[in-house]
């Protein structure tokens, strides 16, 4: 069995429309009603034949009361052809392409612009940045030396403020293991039967050299496969990936959605498109080349089940198989450890914003559907959608399952995802830092000021790297008469004493991290830490460049560059 596509030459045989057939090219559905209209109630206008107008209906409603009433909305006769739920929802995404496009990547930009990384700087923050920017330029001219020492001071104090919190998260996380643990006896006690449906999406953009290994590596998921839908979101420009994907001949449950032509051209505008169609409960996103235990969804599955309906999203943790190819994959794979282990167990803990990662976020659609599914100007959409759903008392759970990625075996490449990372932090500080009182209002004050140290303070953080490298040689191998006039002596040695405590702190974090997945090994590695984070500290600088340049450019990662194999 082959894919079925939604959006290409023949759609399938079950949905191919007039306009394929050569005589009416000009096909167009005599009435066009929103998306999510047509999704409720399972229905969509095919085409037009010798009776009337041809429309696919899932049985969602009634047929004779939906014959009647669309026949009179129409305004010409209706004939109703039946078709599972997921041909109709295929056909809604390539009759509908202009409006799914238009939803995809301007839904959240229209219901919420004030929460829409869309606006990169809103008027009070381009008022508020133009005043401090001339405040500054002042001081430099009236005093030089005092306004660079002060501002030294303050970027050191920053830097230290934003690892000394995540050290107390990660110490309560060493507390607590709040990883919701199931078992394998409570797996396969569940009752396939009774299993809702689950959508898998699957956004792929340039990479027909790893979906032959994606498609295998999902087909081993365990979920009943009548109730599984995978969607594969192609690009409409990307033939080459189509086409890989079509010659692993998926099974007839992984289905090629190809994402309608438009702007931005980002990972999450990719997902809203699947995300409009998706028919599952529950909705989770792979990246192409993930592979997750095969029984990560019935375990998560059972968080949901076993955790309240404020529980918006169940995160797996993440690790890589490649982790020994190099010393920047073994940074990697230090770095993950620490992070699911004990960072989002010590947030999770204290009830703080849990800001998600890019794969294996598994949701209930329905809520991730009233948050407004992802922002596509934010690029990293992850992030964003966690905060925003802390904000309206949602809450992310943590699952003891696994899905194994490519760590970046090429510094370039590194450099290229993170400072597209670092990027989204930073524009998701600032949008949500439009509105500091409400966001006080919403989460309360020590949520907010968390929000602040780990999504504003860990771009700061990578910042102030570079200049406390400068400041730091300075002092030690510099005469202080030569840097006196510029920076007094205490602040220097301030700079210079939150630069090495701030370091050491990582350095034990990050040594902290193969602990729980006994990769004691990697422990001596954690002190190349500085190294790692000097290529972070070039990231920032040119994410926040591009902040300024191309705010909604996605640096594309490339995959599939191990030598590695599972």
């Amino acid at each position: 069995m082959t894919a079925v596509e939604s959006h290409t030459a023949d759609p399938g045989p079950l949905v191919r429309t007039a306009r394929h057939r050569g005589t009416e090219t000009d096909w167009r559905p005599p009435h066009r009603c929103s998306v999510q209209r047509h999704v409720e109630e399972g229905w969509v206008a095919s085409a037009r034949i010798r009776e009337g107008v041809l429309v696919l209906t899932s049985g969602r409603s009634d047929p004779d009361v939906l014959r009647v009433a669309l026949t009179e909305e129409f305004g010409e006769p209706v004939v109703l052809r039946s078709a599972s739920e997921a041909d109709v929802r295929q056909r809604i995404a390539y009759e509908l392409e202009e409006e799914v496009a238009d939803l995809a990547a301007h839904g959240l930009a229209r219901t919420n612009p004030a929460l829409s990384a869309k606006t990169v700087l809103s008027r009070g923050q381009q008022v508020g940045g133009a005043v401090a920017l001339l405040v500054f330029a002042v001081c430099l001219v009236v005093a030089p030396g005092s306004t660079v020492a002060v501002a030294t001071a303050v970027l050191s104090l920053g830097f230290f403020a934003g690892i000394l919190f995540k050290f107390w998260v990660s110490m309560v996380g060493a507390r607590f293991d709040l990883v919701e643990q199931v078992s394998a006896d409570d797996v396969a006690a569940l009752d396939d039967d009774a299993l809702p449906t689950y959508t898998v999406l699957v956004p792929v953009f340039r990479e027909a050299n790893i979906v032959h290994d994606l498609v295998r590596n999902l087909e081993v998921l365990d979920w009943p496969k009548d109730r599984l839908e995978v969607l594969v979101l192609v690009e409409a420009e990307d033939h080459e990936t189509r086409e890989a994907v079509l010659e692993a001949e998926p099974p007839e449950w992984m289905r090629i959605v190809i994402v309608p032509p438009g702007s931005p051209q980002t990972k999450p505008r990719a997902c809203n498109v699947g995300l409009a169609i998706a028919q599952g409960e529950y909705v989770v996103i792979y990246d192409a080349e993930d592979r997750p235990d095969p029984d990560q969804l019935k375990k998560v599955f059972l968080t949901f089940d076993r955790s309240g309906d404020d529980t918006v999203c169940v995160q797996a943790a993440l690790s890589y198989f490649n982790a020994d190819e190099n010393a920047l994959t073994r940074m990697f794979t230090l770095e993950y450890s620490y992070w699911f282990d004990y960072m989002l167990a010590g947030l999770d803990a204290r009830e703080l914003p849990i800001p998600l990662g890019g794969t294996s976020n598994h949701f209930r659609t329905d809520l991730l559907r009233e948050l407004g599914g992802w922002d596509p100007y934010n690029v990293t959409e992850d992030a964003d959608l966690g905060i925003r759903a802390s904000a309206v008392g949602y809450r992310v759970a943590v699952v003891n399952s696994t899905t194994m990625e490519e760590a970046n075996t090429s510094i370039p490449n590194f450099v290229r995802q993170r400072s597209r990372w670092i990027k989204g932090y930073m524009q998701t500080a600032l949008v949500h830092a439009r509105r500091p009182r409400a966001l006080v209002a919403e989460i309360g004050l020590r949520r907010a000021a968390a929000f602040a140290l780990l999504i504003a303070g860990t771009p700061l953080t990578f910042l102030g790297m570079l200049p406390g490298i400068v400041v730091t040689i300075a002092t030690l191998v510099l005469p202080a008469d030569w840097t006196a006039p510029m920076f007094p002596a205490p602040v220097l040695w301030l700079c210079v004493l939150d630069f090495l405590l701030g370091n050491a702190t990582m350095i034990y974090l990050t040594m902290m991290g193969p602990y729980k997945r006994g990769r004691f090994d990697l422990m001596g590695w954690a002190l190349l830490n500085p190294l790692y984070w000097v290529l972070h500290s070039i990231a920032a600088y040119k994410g926040l460049w591009q902040l300024v340049t191309r705010p909604h450019y996605w640096e594309k990662t490339e995959h599939g560059l191990t030598k590695t194999t599972a």
